[in-house]
């Protein structure tokens, strides 16, 4: 299914202008200084592993995807707030028959301190950044990165290190003191990029019938509107005018995907927002998005693909419920717990639904989904634990759950 460009241009996005890739505005392709610092002896480069996919980014460029031997850098605000979300994303990957490293060694990518409170300096931002790379190199695992903020905050930190000699020279010395050397990824990758890049694979392995449902796609901001050209575009979702990322998929599961005018604007979430102006965040993601969804295209649920959005997208919308009974939630969903359910996961094992606020269940019936008896299947598999006949649910405990007892 091919998103026409004539949508991008209708009610609403008359300050957006037509996009055209022109040789003159695009940004210097940052591989060439990369290529040149590793012949100099300055950094060490990481090759994408084969096999890869390639898929188009918005300059005309095209970006390496590898399918496995992946290393993950996991989101703290997935693991803390919304645990299915990084458990549909391993989920898929192990349905695909795919080898995966879920690293014990990775720390926070510290965009906490740099984008809300400022607090840290720039080599440390750095040198956190880099210590991570290496450890996914030391894996023999190339990394890929959950949370779009990581990812946006990694674009940047690479521009400082090819183009900062004082800073680059700054970490290089810190990780020696480490025992690390300083690795530089070939690509930068986002979870939702590599869905977008399989998503035909993961259509194959669909066992639930999307066709009815309809969704929204809110894009994250920290993942296209940072360090732009690096985002992906591809000419069959909304002409290249838009990002690709969750729309793509979406559509290759056979959703509906309908638009609605505010789609360019933040969740709300804002980073420094949600801290020092939650109200503020909570009513930004509210109005301007939730509601304008709502009335605009009535969707079964919003999907997206980044921590915060939605956490804010989702967590929200009891503030405006408590303002206003009349107030209509929408569920949300990143597009991997998306992709998961149509492939059979199951919503509590896997998918966590559990941890979100706005009432998915209606969604799950549209789907097909026995919510009643997959929670009775999830509170059982608790019961185990209560009991002490486990101490942790296991990936076979997942699996044991049919699909058809999800149903």
């Amino acid at each position: 299914m091919t998103i026409p460009v004539e949508l991008v241009n209708g009610p609403g996005r008359k300050n957006k202008k037509e996009f055209t890739f022109s040789e003159e505005h695009a940004p210097e392709d940052f591989h060439d200084h990369l290529w040149e610092l590793e012949a100099a002896g300055e950094l060490v480069v990481q090759r994408v592993p084969e096999p890869y996919l390639e898929v188009p980014v918005k300059y005309g460029r095209t970006k390496k995807v590898p399918i496995g031997q992946t290393w993950h850098h996991k989101s703290c605000g997935q693991c803390g707030h919304i645990p299915g979300y990084s458990t549909s994303i391993f989920w898929v990957n192990r349905k695909l028959g795919i080898e995966y490293n879920d690293p014990t060694d990775q720390t926070s990518c510290t965009a906490w301190n740099y984008y809300a409170s400022a607090t840290s300096n720039q080599a440390a931002q750095a040198c956190v950044a880099m210590r991570n790379f290496a450890a996914a190199y030391e894996s023999d695992h190339f990394p890929i990165i959950h949370c779009g903020t990581s990812f946006g905050h990694y674009k940047e930190v690479r521009h400082e290190i090819l183009t900062n000699a004082k800073l680059r020279a700054e970490v290089r010395e810190i990780l020696a003191s480490m025992g690390k050397p300083l690795v530089m990824p070939e690509e930068m990758i986002h979870y939702s990029e590599w869905f977008h890049a399989m998503r035909h694979d993961i259509a194959k392995h669909q066992v639930l019938d999307f066709s009815k449902i309809a969704v929204t796609v809110h894009p994250a901001c920290h993942y296209y509107k940072l360090v732009e050209g690096d985002a992906i575009y591809d000419p069959e979702v909304y002409g290249g005018q838009r990002t690709a990322i969750v729309t793509g998929l979406a559509t290759a599961l056979g959703a509906e995907v309908r638009d609605y005018s505010t789609w360019f604007d933040c969740c709300g979430f804002g980073f420094r927002h949600i801290l020092v102006q939650r109200d503020f965040s909570r009513s930004f993601a509210t109005q301007r998005k939730i509601k304008r969804m709502k009335e605009e295209a009535d969707p079964d649920v919003t999907l997206t693909h980044d921590t915060g959005c939605v956490t804010t997208l989702d967590k929200s919308q009891f503030a405006a419920k408590a303002q206003d009974k009349d107030f209509a939630t929408i569920p949300v969903l990143s597009e991997a717990q998306f992709a998961a359910l149509a492939m059979g996961a199951h919503p509590f094992l896997v998918c966590q639904l559990h941890w979100h606020a706005a009432d998915y269940k209606p969604l799950l019936e549209k789907m097909g989904i026995d919510h009643e008896k997959a929670w009775a299947e999830f509170e059982e598999q608790c019961g185990r634990l209560e009991r002490n006949e486990a101490k942790y649910l296991t990936w076979e405990d997942v699996d044991s759950a049919p699909v058809e007892a999800a149903r």
